[in-house]
């Protein structure tokens, strides 16, 4: 059975028996599975009032490059329930990710995708799949900061904190235990992102042990995904970063059967936001051909949201039993399950004209009356005893050759006299001291400085002996090497947290 969305919010409780909700039809087939959705909710007697606004690609193209302009916004903030149709953020020309903004301005924590088979209506491997998947929103390298530090190197800042963590990591027991879950996996790649996806699995950890109930366990993202893709009967609620939710979610997606099946929901303490997981598909827009599916799945979670659980019930019982008929769009139809090929308007009316029929085969949707809010909080995090200890200073350096010896030795003598260079990474391998010819060096360098009072334990993650530096001692370093004439692009202190190492090592180091 498709699980109900649970309130997350006490913010919540007091909502209008007829709300106005916020809507958007977007961009591409945006306004063709809009127009079917809001038939079909019209149809069952959902008790909603409208407040549409304009976003994506023409508020992108009037010049207003967030793709929403402020009253857009005001009107989220009043109606406080937004059902969203995909949008299109044009390429190039600096445009940011309106979704991504959406999600992190109005704090929509935590994004929630359930998908289940459909077979065998539907094809599919796995006549059990019935997972949900349920991803960090707001951190992650979803934060977009981004520079082009060098000719030859960008990079892209991956911030995660632990309340992000807590956050969500809750939010996913809660959920499994209001919808009658039996588990919790952690997805991480911890064995390579120590300190963010470590921080990640840690809190996991931490959190599982108040959650004696639900059986958990924990996966790399990458034998995890593999996992999803030819095992998936195995897993129930799944909890992960940001870019892996987004990615998982459509590999189950379409092992289920087709992206054009799944809703999403993103759950805030004051905010919620209903969208389909799919993207605005312009290759097919205006064709009458898109499946309206995944934003009317969408729609029902958002129902049972808004504490009309009965109407999203007759709602996706008339959509079963549509599917169950062989009545398809294009994107799931079967030579052995297909009666009939439709397009996106005739979809929708062929689901209007079976509500209050149930499916014959498949599982019926079962609602209850009324639902328990989820309550996240978090406690502070306790201070830490913060001691600087040393600084990563990036140099954009090309000198022919790019000998790293070379630099090693010209910074040897610039150190100075509270800080000696520990080393030099070229895309984080160790290059000096030692090294290996073979390996391949850009204009890229992170050069390594620490105390002179200090001694690395690797064993235990400890300084050992250390003396803390000062920040005036990197700013002098800084000038030391402005005067020999190299350039600094960005500098990284290095800090120990109640004596452990806050930071990586290099790679060979």
């Amino acid at each position: 059975m498709l699980q109900p969305l649970t309130k997350p919010a006490a913010s919540f409780d007091n909502l209008l028996e007829t709300p106005t909700i916020t809507i958007a039809h977007g961009d591409g087939i945006g306004g063709e599975i809009m127009d079917a959705t809001l038939s079909i909710m019209n149809a069952a007697g959902a008790a909603l009032k409208y407040d549409t606004i304009a976003i994506g690609q023409e508020v992108y193209l009037s010049g207003i490059t967030s793709g929403i302009n402020d009253a857009s916004w005001e009107t989220l903030r009043r109606n406080r329930v937004f059902l969203k149709a995909p949008i299109t953020t044009p390429q190039g020309g600096g445009y940011k990710s309106l979704n991504v903004t959406m999600r992190k301005a109005l704090g929509l924590f935590a994004n929630v995708r359930p998908v289940r088979a459909f077979t065998p209506f539907v094809d599919c491997r796995f006549p059990n799949l019935d997972i949900v998947i349920i991803r960090e929103n707001e951190e992650d390298l979803y934060a977009g900061i981004e520079h082009q530090q060098t000719p030859e190197v960008v990079q892209c800042l991956k911030l995660v904190s632990r309340p992000g963590c807590e956050r969500i990591i809750r939010y996913a027991f809660e959920y499994a235990r209001a919808n009658g879950r039996k588990k919790v996996t952690c997805m991480t790649k911890d064995n390579i992102m120590k300190l963010t996806d470590g921080l990640f699995h840690q809190v996991f950890d931490e959190v599982a042990r108040e959650y004696r109930d639900l059986e958990t366990n924990h996966y790399i993202i990458d034998i995890g995904s593999a996992l999803l893709a030819d095992q998936p009967e195995r897993f129930d609620v799944i909890v992960t970063l940001n870019l892996y939710g987004d990615i998982i979610s459509d590999i189950v997606a379409q092992v289920a059967g087709s992206v054009g099946l799944a809703g999403s929901s993103n759950i805030g303490a004051n905010v919620a936001m209903f969208e389909a997981i799919h993207g605005s598909a312009p290759d097919i827009a205006g064709k009458n051909i898109a499946n309206p599916s995944g934003l009317l799945q969408a729609a029902c979670m958002m129902l049972v949201h808004l504490q009309q659980p009965k109407v999203a019930e007759t709602i996706q019982n008339a959509w079963l039993r549509t599917l169950e008929e062989g009545i398809h769009t294009a994107d799931i139809a079967s030579e052995a399950y297909t009666a009939q090929r439709v397009g996106t308007r005739e979809f929708a009316q062929a689901v209007i004209g079976r509500l209050g029929q149930e499916p014959q085969k498949l599982s019926p949707i079962r609602y209850p009356e009324t639902t328990q809010p989820i309550h996240i909080d978090i406690q502070p995090a306790k201070l830490a005893n913060k001691t600087l200890v040393g600084v990563d200073v990036f140099i954009d350096w090309n000198e022919p050759g790019r000998q790293a010896e070379t630099l090693g030795r010209l910074l040897e003598t610039l150190a100075g006299g509270q800080l000696q260079l520990k080393m030099i990474t070229n895309r984080g391998v160790k290059v000096y001291p030692g090294g290996f010819p073979e390996t391949f060096c850009t204009d890229h360098w992170r050069c390594r400085f620490v105390s002179i009072h200090s001694h690395l334990d690797p064993a235990h993650d400890r300084m050992e002996a250390v003396r803390p530096i000062h920040s005036k001692d990197i700013t002098d370093l800084l000038d030391r090497i402005t005067d020999a004439g190299l350039e600094f692009i960005k500098t990284e202190n290095l800090y120990q947290f109640d004596g452990i190492r806050g930071y990586s090592l290099g790679q060979g180091e």
